[in-house]
């Protein structure tokens, strides 16, 4: 699970902040430069703040904290009722500051003025029309995330975190069959500096701008969709894995949406909370699986397949549930007879919350039958057959039934 202020809201009062967007050159236009340099305080990164004019005699000019969610709010109230300017590149709103800012102190205490964005001018200097292209931010995101995308002849706008990342994106793309894919670097956008440096993945060498854009044109063979039910091959698994049909109809009654948070609960080789994480950039899973061989792989898969902010706890259910962030929807793959596990899961969900129960055994079958019988939701038996050799000839071979209780709390 992504750990952002978002979804740890913190309440700092009387505090307005102007959140001001520079030009990659510095150039403020006249509404931003009143705001600059009217203000009491001026907060920015090092680059940043050596861009502006000379401050006034009073005006103080900080550096971000370190780490920044963690202390921020702190700072922030310590300027409670002083005019206050935070600085961003170009738009504040497109993976900057103004986001962050905006979650913490709420909409009313920030006002927006915005320079034009990273994203706007690679598109330009690219011909690329907006809705042809994806923004990807690896700003502060393990690189791993760009793997989520991946379709031949998809385009991707990367906003990076430093110089090494066309490397590491270049390799990853590699290693995942896209090497044939084209990097455009469009280094340091709107300045008398800026570059264009172009070549496959596979080819790329060196290091890049520190401040750039990188422009991605995919090429490779379409292995993953968006729709829930990947192929089992791409999981990596010890046979602890929830197959593709009925992972395909969990997820359906699971409803994922953007801003949800999933617990995946007994997660084996993590395959629902990473579909889950999957269909939106959004969503968010929390995957709970005793065995710490298994916790291991489901990070290798989650990295593998694009969600490497999948959160993973290592312990048994239902204790390691305890004082995790309450869930949208749980999936219970396996132990729905431990003691107490049912109910906890059920307790945790809000209004409007989703819970769905796969089982095999006799036992929890009845366990999910007597549920069903008292809350009502959806009981389902599910048996796939897929054809195998019978010895020269073919047939159909079935897979072990398995029985789906699928219950919504009502949103009211």
């Amino acid at each position: 699970m992504g750990d952002t202020l978002a979804s740890r809201p913190v309440t700092v009062a009387g505090v307005f902040i102007s959140v001001v967007g520079l030009a990659a050159d510095g150039r403020l236009d006249a509404a931003a430069r009143e705001r600059v340099l009217g203000a009491d305080v001026v907060l920015g990164s090092e680059r940043q703040l050596g861009l502006l004019p000379p401050a006034g005699p009073v005006q103080e000019r900080v550096l971000w904290p370190r780490p920044l969610r963690e202390r921020l709010p702190a700072l922030l109230a310590s300027y409670a009722g002083r005019r206050v300017v935070a600085l961003a590149s170009g738009d504040p709103l497109v993976s900057g500051i103004g986001t962050t800012l905006i979650s913490l102190l709420g909409a009313a205490s920030v006002e927006i003025i915005p320079a034009l964005s990273s994203v706007a001018l690679a598109r330009a200097r690219m011909r690329w029309a907006s809705e042809t292209c994806e923004v990807v931010r690896l700003v502060d995101r393990d690189a791993h995330a760009v793997l989520a995308h991946l379709a031949p002849g998809h385009r991707l706008l990367v906003l990076s975190a430093d110089e090494s990342t066309p490397s590491v994106v270049s390799r990853l793309l590699t290693a995942a069959g896209y090497g044939a894919s084209r990097l455009t670097v469009l280094g340091d956008l709107g300045t008398p500096r800026e570059s264009r440096r172009e070549t496959a993945a596979a080819s790329w060498q060196g290091d890049a701008p520190r401040l750039h854009v990188l422009a991605v044109e995919l090429q490779g063979q379409l292995t993953t969709g968006w729709v829930p039910g990947l192929p089992d091959e791409a999981f990596e698994h010890d046979g602890q894995l929830t197959k593709r049909d009925l992972r395909a109809s969990a997820l359906a009654r699971l409803l994922p949406a953007p801003g949800r948070l999933l617990w995946d609960v007994g997660a084996g080789a993590g395959s629902i909370g990473i579909e889950w994480q999957r269909a939106h950039p959004r969503c968010r899973a929390i995957a709970i699986e005793a065995d710490a061989e298994r916790a291991a792989r489901i990070r290798r898969n989650a990295e593998r397949l694009g969600v490497p902010s999948l959160e993973i706890v290592t312990g048994h259910a239902p204790e390691a549930l305890s004082g995790l962030p309450a869930p949208d929807a749980v999936f219970i793959g396996g132990g729905a007879t431990q003691p107490g596990l049912l109910d906890t899961c059920l307790a945790a969900l809000g209004p409007g919350g989703r819970l769905v129960v796969h089982g095999v055994t006799l036992e929890t079958e009845t366990l999910l039958a007597d549920r069903h019988a008292r809350l009502g939701g959806e009981l389902t038996r599910l048996s796939v057959e897929r054809v195998d050799a019978i010895g020269s000839f073919r047939g159909w071979r079935p897979q072990r039934p398995v029985v789906q209780w699928a219950w919504g709390r009502p949103a009211d």
